[in-house]
């Protein structure tokens, strides 16, 4: 079913180093997909994306000229974005909850931590693709509902002691893992874990 599926989604890698993106390649050609373009910058990938939108986009965070964030937001927000609605997957080797949040809030769907594993990767595609958050407009932000549980340090508050503070900053600088992730971003959405499992044990044949 999903690679019946995964066949006929337009997909466009985007990053800087070769072997991340023939990585990439292989894991989605594993999963099924086979309608696969790459760009090693987000400012070649923004010319691909206005002459030929993909279905669904994957970004590095960290590139030269322009970088992954600052595509998702021309895709968001730019009015000669051609799909302000893409899914977008953004990889990066830094985790730490105000990046994952900067992301959240740039517009992006799913967040992967590098080294990406096809069976991460399986799961942020299942999310985007069997639970898509509803795009919203508030204030100056459009893109996935970001209204979710809160599971970050307050930064208002100002009332506890320098201990508690510097416990605080210390945890909000902490890196997270990726289910940290991805309960930030979807806490209220199941992963189909049968799925995952059977994707993961495909790759290993």
């Amino acid at each position: 079913m999903w690679e019946t599926y995964l066949k006929n989604v337009r997909t466009l890698i985007v990053d800087d180093q070769d072997f991340i993106r023939s990585l990439l390649r292989h894991i989605l050609g594993v999963l099924g997909c086979q309608q696969i373009t790459d760009a090693e910058s987000g400012a070649q990938a923004w010319a691909i994306i206005r002459d030929n939108p993909p279905d669904l986009l994957i970004a590095d965070w960290e590139m030269g000229d322009m970088d992954g964030l600052e595509l998702v937001k021309k895709i968001r927000n730019d009015p000669a974005s051609p799909d302000r609605f893409m899914p977008i997957i953004m990889i990066t080797a830094h985790s730490e909850r105000p990046r994952i949040i900067t992301a959240r809030d740039a517009g992006v769907n799913e967040f992967v931590m590098k080294p990406v594993s096809a069976k991460t990767l399986f799961s942020r595609l299942n999310a985007v693709i069997e639970h898509p958050r509803r795009f919203v407009r508030t204030g100056e932000y459009f893109g996935p509902d970001r209204r979710r549980k809160r599971i970050f340090v307050d930064y208002e508050r100002r009332d506890t002691k320098k201990k508690e503070d510097v416990k605080a900053v210390d945890a909000v600088n902490k890196e997270m893992s990726q289910d940290e992730i991805n309960d930030m971003l979807n806490p209220d959405a199941a992963d189909s874990e049968a799925a995952v499992i059977e994707a993961e044990a495909e790759v290993k044949t």
